[in-house]
């Protein structure tokens, strides 16, 4: 499993010119599920998401987590963030999960970040998506679990 996430002053993400999911300060999770990830990875991700630490304290420096900041969390299922890209020049997916399992562990991402976070919001599994992005720093960090 694979979060690739970005500090954010804001994100949305529509389908078909309809924003279905947008938050202010917060992470933008573009989120990749392979084969063999279960719920416990899932779970591990997101705390880890949730309590990484890339917002700036007053001194400057990322000691804040997503929840001390009390930000938004916005996430996209990206399942190319599993391509193997070793050889050659077009990707490869079968590291990625089947969509159907792809889709269950997402749904149940989503079900756990709203279990655990205050304000969350999701694209949509499977659709054509367009991101907006106002990235902070920028600061962007590829998480593995």
């Amino acid at each position: 499993m694979r979060a690739l996430i970005q500090r954010v002053r804001h994100a949305s993400v529509s389908v078909n010119k309809l924003c279905i999911g947008e938050i202010n300060q917060g992470l933008l999770v573009f989120l990749a599920i392979q084969k063999g990830d279960d719920h416990s990875q899932v779970e591990k991700l997101l705390d880890k998401v949730l309590a990484y630490r890339v917002f700036a304290d007053e001194q400057g420096k990322m000691n804040l987590s997503l929840k001390d900041i009390q930000g938004g969390l916005l996430t996209v299922s990206q399942f190319t963030l599993a391509a193997d890209t070793a050889k050659g020049l077009r990707p490869g997916f079968s590291l990625a999960a089947t969509p159907e399992d792809g889709k269950r562990l997402y749904d149940y991402w989503l079900c756990q970040a709203e279990k655990k976070h205050h304000h969350t919001a999701a694209g949509e599994f499977g659709a054509d998506m367009q991101v907006s992005l106002l990235n902070d720093g920028p600061v962007t960090f590829l998480l593995e679990c």
